[in-house]
C-alpha cells in the first residue's frame, strides 16, 4: 500500500496545537495561577439574540411534519433562499452584485480553503505570503504542490505586492490579514487582480475578517475591484463576523466568469460540493440568515465593537511601551515586534512564565514571522485589560 508521502513534509503538530499543549503543561504545573489566553482567534461573546431566535424557530420547524427539512435545496450546493438573499443583500451594500448560483454555503472558510484545491491539479505553483495562516501552506504541502512565498515584512507593512518576475497559478490573499492584521486598500488589490489576470492565475481571497474593516479606503470584498470576477474566488465566514466558531457556517463565492482550461470553476465547485459535501444544517442556515438582516447587523455590530475596543486597549498598551506593531485597527489581530530582539518562542515562554499571558509566536506562521508575536482581541475586556497590565508591568521592569 502506498501512502501520501507529502505528509512527511508537514511539521509534526499544527501551530495552535503546540501553543495549546504548552499552555496546558504550564497550567497543570501551576494550577494556582490564572493564565490569560490571547492566542487562538476564538470568540468569547455569545450569539446575537436575533440569531438565537431564528435557530429556535428552525428547531420548532424540525418538530412538525409540515415544516420538517431533510437535505437542503439542490443537495445544499447553494443553501436556502433566505440565506442566499441575505448574503446577496450584504454584498449589494458593498456595491457588489452576485447571482444566487455564485454563492456556496459551507461549514466555514477554513474547510473551503483546503477543499477548493480539488479544482486544481497538483502541478500548479502556489504563491502564499510569508508569514501565512498555516492552512494555506499545509493543505498545499499535503498535495505536493510547488510553493513560492511573497515576502511580507516591516518594510512593506506586511502587505507584499505582485512581482511579474514570479509566475504563480494559485495566489492566496487574506485581508485583513491573519496573522499580521494588515489590510490592502483597493488600489493595492487592483495590482493583484491585474497580475492574476495577466498570469491566468486564480486568487483565493480569504475575507474572514472583512467585518472588522471600518476604513472606507479599504476593500471588504475583492469583487469591489474591477477585473476580479475573471480571476478570484472569495472565501467568507460567520465565525468572526457573528461568533459562529462553534456553530460552523461560511460561504464561498465563485463567479460565473471565472474560466480556466476551458472549464467554468463555478460549475466545477458545484459538482465537487454535491459529490463530497452534504451541506450545512437547516437550523444553522436559518441562524446565519438572521445575521445580515437590519436587526442582525445592528446586534453583531455591538459584538464587533466590543472586540475592536479590546484591540484598541492592546494597541494603546503597546504604544505606551514603544513597541512596533501592525493591526489593531480594521482587524482583531495585533502583530508586534518582540521587544529586545527576542525570538518568537523565547518571548512566548517569557510572557507565559512571567506574566501568565499566552499569545502566538510569529515564527509559527513562517520564516518572516521570526521575531514577531500575535495577540488577539477576542478575549473578554476584563482579561484583555488585565493581560495588558501584566505585559506593561513586566516589560517596563
Amino acid at each position: 500500500m502506498n501512502i501520501n508521502e507529502h505528509f512527511k513534509e508537514l511539521k509534526e503538530n499544527y501551530l495552535f496545537a503546540t501553543v495549546g499543549a504548552k499552555f496546558a503543561a504550564y497550567q497543570k504545573a501551576h494550577p494556582e495561577r490564572k493564565v490569560i489566553k490571547l492566542s487562538i482567534g476564538d470568540v468569547t461573546r455569545p450569539l446575537a439574540p436575533v440569531v438565537i431566535e431564528a435557530m429556535h424557530r428552525a428547531v420548532d420547524d424540525m418538530a412538525h411534519r409540515e415544516t420538517f427539512k431533510g437535505y437542503g435545496p439542490d443537495q445544499t450546493c447553494y443553501g436556502y433562499d433566505v440565506l442566499l438573499d441575505s448574503i446577496r443583500n450584504s454584498y449589494a451594500r458593498k456595491g457588489v452584485s452576485l447571482g444566487a448560483d455564485e454563492i456556496f454555503i459551507s461549514d466555514g472558510a477554513k474547510s473551503d480553503c483546503g477543499n477548493i484545491l480539488d479544482l486544481f491539479s497538483a502541478d500548479n505553483t502556489v504563491l502564499v505570503p510569508d508569514p501565512v495562516y498555516p492552512v494555506y501552506l499545509d493543505t498545499n504541502l499535503m498535495a505536493g504542490r510547488r510553493i513560492l512565498f511573497a515576502d511580507a515584512n516591516a518594510s512593506n507593512g506586511f502587505l507584499p505586492l505582485p512581482d511579474d518576475g514570479v509566475r504563480a497559478d494559485i495566489i492566496y490573499i487574506c485581508s485583513p490579514n491573519n496573522p499580521t492584521g494588515a489590510a490592502y486598500n483597493r488600489e493595492q488589490l487592483k495590482l493583484w487582480v491585474d497580475y492574476a489576470n495577466r498570469m491566468g492565475a486564480v486568487i483565493l481571497y480569504d475575507a474572514a475578517y472583512e467585518y472588522f474593516v471600518t476604513d472606507p479606503a479599504l476593500a471588504r470584498s475583492i469583487f469591489e475591484v474591477e477585473g476580479a470576477r475573471t480571476c478570484a474566488i472569495e472565501l467568507c465566514s460567520y465565525s468572526k463576523t457573528a461568533g459562529f466558531t462553534g456553530v460552523r457556517c461560511g460561504y464561498t463565492v465563485v463567479p460565473r466568469e471565472l474560466v480556466r482550461g476551458g472549464m467554468r470553476l463555478n460549475r466545477m465547485w458545484a459538482r465537487r460540493q454535491s459529490t463530497k459535501f452534504n451541506g450545512v444544517s437547516y437550523i444553522t442556515q436559518m441562524g446565519a440568515a438572521a445575521v445580515f438582516t437590519e436587526e442582525g447587523e445592528r446586534q453583531i455590530a455591538e459584538n464587533l465593537g466590543y472586540y475592536r475596543n479590546n484591540a484598541r486597549i492592546i494597541s494603546e498598551c503597546l504604544d505606551g511601551l514603544g513597541i512596533w506593531y501592525t493591526g489593531g485597527k480594521n482587524s482583531p489581530y495585533i502583530w508586534l515586534k518582540c521587544p529586545g530582539g527576542m525570538e518568537s518562542w523565547a518571548f512566548f515562554d517569557y510572557l507565559l512564565e512571567n506574566a501568565n499571558v499566552v499569545g502566538t509566536p510569529g515564527s509559527g506562521f513562517g520564516r518572516n514571522g521570526e521575531g514577531y508575536f500575535r495577540l488577539t482581541a477576542f478575549g473578554t475586556e476584563e482579561n484583555t485589560r488585565e493581560a495588558c497590565r501584566r505585559i506593561a508591568a513586566l516589560l517596563q521592569s
